[in-house]
Parts: C-alpha cells; structure tokens; sequence
C-alpha cells in the first residue's frame, strides 16, 4: 500500500481538527467522588450517578477518566472483586448504547482503553459472550423489544413520529427502530437477570439524557428523553427492570428535581472536562 505523504498526515492530524481524546485532568476524581456522595445522600445507590456519568465520559471522549471512574465507583481496593467488575460491566454496556447517540467511533475508542486499563483480575472476568447476535428465531424478539421501548418513550406520539421520520427518509424510522432501540437499546434477552450489566428502562433514558446533554446543540431531542424517563415511571415499565430501582427513586428521578440533578451532574462533568468536543466552534483549514 502506498505511503502517505507528510503533509497529508499533517492534515489528519491537525491540532485544529482536535483528532486525539480529551485528557483526564487532574480534578476529575474529585467530580467523580462529589457526584457519588451526592447520589448516596440522596439515596439513589451506585447505579444511576455510574450511568449517567459513564454515559458524559464517553460522550465527552474521555477514555483516560474512565479507570478513575470505574475506581471510584467499585471503591477499588476496599470492594471485592466481583463488585469492581460487576461496575466494569455496567459501564461496558452504557458505552454500548452510546453508539445510539454519539456514533462509533467514541465507543470503539473508549471501550479498548478502558479495558486496556482494567486490572487483569477485572478483566479477566468480564463477560465474553456476545448476547446480542441476530438470529431467524430471534428476529422478532428483537424487533418487538425495539418497538416496545420506543413506545414507551414517545407515547402518546409514537406513531406520528415514525410516519414524520419516514418523510425525512423513508428508511429513517426502519434503521432507528431496527438497528438501535431493538437490538441496542432494549436489554437483550440473554441478560442475565439480576445482572448489574443490565441498564433496563429507567437507566437507559438517563444514558439517553446523558450523552445528548453533553453534546450540546441537540435540545428538542434532550427534551423528548426527559420526557421519556418520565414516562418510565408514569407508565411502570421501570417495574420490569432488573436490578430493579425502588419505586421512590424512580419517582424523584421522573420528578422536576431529579431531572435537574442528571442535567446537573453532566453539566459538572462536562464542565472538568472541557465541555463538549462535538464539532463545535470555528476552524481554519492549514492547507
């Protein structure tokens, strides 16, 4: 294959571009431990402040954070192992279901650095069966968790979103339903029940407000998840989760102020680690 030349490699790797991560600064620790105290004096547990701050690391592309989170969320040496992968698998999938949101690459890029950076007595225990490969039986499984899902966030516009998506592109609604909230979004079948791997309703619609608020620039759809983990709770779709969040949870988290506490909490996030790097301000080319 042909070289490329010096000049070109430049270009891709302009500093105007932005082409590498976002470091970890120094403080983030410290965000991550704030947060973590404040969901615990409110009672919310490991889950929902893990999710949601998973969800901004990689939205934000901050692959070198993510071994800080995951120590701060498995209390590292001072938790057994089983509760430091356990948290490792959680934050595996919720970078997973950010390709819904942020695309590929982020989560390709995040997922090999944070396993990189997982000890090897982690690592090691991480679950290696894919669980979500199609199949001529399942075909319809995936299809209906897709659209219940989808339901569920959108009601009682379910139905005319699908017909408006379809006029932007005809396809639009068939790739949305079929490739992300069926296969993607939804928890697949073969979850283990129980399993803290498993993000469920709730969690999912806080991923969802997550990585859309740390973007930046993609307000109404923000506001169609906030409206969706509402719903969440209003229709009792959060009941079939497992692990299951206490209903008094859910309820705070669908209510005006647990709302302005996941916004709250990407804003920090965002915030230590140098706002959202999403295509934003003016560039000039160096040809």
């Amino acid at each position: 294959m042909a070289k490329l030349s010096p000049s070109l490699k430049a270009l891709v790797h302009a500093p105007f571009a932005r082409p590498g991560p976002a470091p970890a600064p120094t403080i983030i620790r410290d965000v991550y431990q704030s947060i973590a105290r404040d969901a615990a004096d409110r009672k919310l547990g490991t889950r929902p402040w893990l999710a949601i701050s998973t969800a901004a690391t990689f939205t934000l592309n901050s692959p070198d954070s993510l071994p800080v989170l995951h120590d701060v969320a498995s209390g590292a040496r001072d938790q057994d192992e089983r509760s430091r992968t356990r948290a490792a698998e959680l934050m595996r999938e919720v970078g997973l279901k950010c390709i819904s949101f942020n695309g590929i690459p982020r989560t390709i890029n995040c997922l090999n650095a944070f396993y990189a950076a997982l000890p090897e007595s982690v690592a090691s225990t991480l679950e290696t069966r894919p669980s979500r490969t199609p199949t001529t039986g399942n075909l319809g499984d995936i299809s209906a968790r897709g659209r219940q899902l989808w339901d569920s966030i959108y009601a009682p516009f379910e139905d005319r979103l699908v017909e408006k998506l379809a006029l932007a592109h005809p396809d639009l609604p068939v790739h949305i339903l079929n490739s992300h909230y069926g296969p993607l979004l939804s928890d697949p079948a073969a979850v283990e029940r129980g399993s803290l791997a498993s993000t469920g309703r709730v969690l999912t619609s806080m991923v969802a407000i997550a990585c859309l608020r740390a973007q930046t620039g993609v307000g109404p759809q923000v506001l169609s998840h906030v409206f969706g983990l509402r719903k969440a709770y209003e229709d009792g779709t959060y009941k079939a989760d497992e692990p299951a969040e206490s209903e008094d949870n859910v309820a705070w988290l669908a209510g005006d102020e647990g709302l302005k506490w996941i916004l709250n909490t990407v804003d920090r996030i965002a915030q230590a680690l140098g706002g959202s790097n999403f295509a934003q301000g003016t560039r000039e080319s160096k040809l």
